[in-house]
């Protein structure tokens, strides 16, 4: 996911003209700090790995590329940034600090609150920029509210970082139940230098939107979820083999949609009376059952694209009936878990 910080490059360097102005009116002589997203990588970014506190393991596997990653409960990112000092009369730079602002922001499926956190590391500081602190606050946009925001004034050097931290709370209702709704937290930091005239212009980083419902079926507790698409993953040589080349065949043969990699996805169907059509076109009671035996349809009768919400294009199989019912109790285990609600879209992995 690209990010779009809510600080452009333009703003940034508008907000700095206005101090630098400002500066010059009051006919001071303190130089005036900066502070703006950065473009071009810095030979020392990999510092991104040496964390204050634990973030996951794939966060940083890209680099510094200004990008988040996300899964289903958890967003992270790594971000460029740099204050530049200007001597208010000349505008001529007196001094600098390349810096890294890590974003982690993470939910749970059964709890209606996040958290968000970033952390800026210092990579390098040259004359007016050496012995800079950083401070800032959270906000929250959206179906959402502010339940604590931690991020007080910090002394940043190579071996020094400053940490803010945020918590934010949904602001649906537990009923009537099916409501659903974004926020989205963004983290201000500014820094500041007794050498400096004043603090710097501020920056901000949101986190992408978290989705909050009370409208999954199966369960009254409201969870929060991150805008990741997820995926179901059967195994050929797993529980339900029978069941996962069945699958397999109905994506790579007939080119049923859900495939792993592809965007042709399925989307989730909670009406029963409709998931009851799609599976008796697909697999009428007339449909003779060996022993032992039941009729699986693909796509699933709980999906959009199922054999008559789908417009007819469907595939059949008969396979072991234990894998059939305990293949369908893990779908909706996975419904569950990452809080699939009507008409989301998920993937299926067949794996090995």
């Amino acid at each position: 996911m690209a990010i779009t910080p809510k600080t452009t490059a333009a703003q940034a360097k508008a907000a700095c003209d206005a101090q630098l102005k400002a500066a010059r009116d009051a006919g001071g002589s303190k130089p005036v700090a900066c502070v703006s997203w950065a473009t071009e990588p810095a030979a020392a970014d990999p510092r991104a790995a040496i964390s204050a506190w634990p973030t996951p393991k794939w966060c940083d596997d890209h680099g510094a590329n200004n990008t988040w990653y996300v899964n289903r409960f958890q967003a992270c990112g790594v971000f460029k940034a740099d204050v530049t000092v200007h001597d208010v009369r000349t505008g001529r730079v007196t001094g600098r600090m390349h810096y890294l602002a890590v974003g982690y922001s993470y939910s749970k499926r059964d709890i209606k609150a996040w958290a968000y956190q970033v952390e800026l590391l210092q990579v390098s500081a040259s004359g007016d920029g050496v012995g800079s602190s950083a401070n800032g606050k959270g906000t929250c946009a959206g179906k959402c509210k502010v339940t604590e925001s931690k991020f007080p004034s910090q002394a940043m050097s190579n071996n020094k970082e400053a940490v803010g931290q945020f918590f934010f709370d949904t602001t649906i209702k537990a009923s009537p139940k099916g409501q659903k709704g974004e926020g989205q937290g963004t983290a201000h930091w500014r820094f500041t230098n007794p050498k400096w005239a004043a603090p710097t212009n501020d920056i901000t980083l949101g986190h992408p939107p978290v989705r909050c419902d009370n409208a999954l079926p199966g369960t009254s507790k409201i969870g929060c979820v991150m805008p990741y698409i997820p995926e179901m993953v059967y195994a050929k040589r797993g529980e339900y083999p029978e069941l996962a080349k069945h699958i397999e065949y109905a994506q790579n043969t007939k080119y049923l949609p859900g495939k792993h990699g592809t965007t042709k996805y399925l989307t989730r169907l909670t009406d029963k009376t409709k998931i009851r059509q799609n599976r008796d076109k697909a697999c009428p009671s007339s449909r003779h059952r060996p022993a032992g035996k039941q009729c699986d349809e693909y796509p699933f009768a709980s999906t959009w694209q199922g054999a008559s919400t789908g417009g007819g294009h469907f595939n059949w199989r008969m396979i072991n009936a234990t894998q059939n019912e305990e293949g369908g109790k893990a779908l909706g285990r996975f419904y569950l878990y990452n809080r699939v609600l009507e008409k989301d879209r998920f993937l299926v992995w067949i794996k090995p």
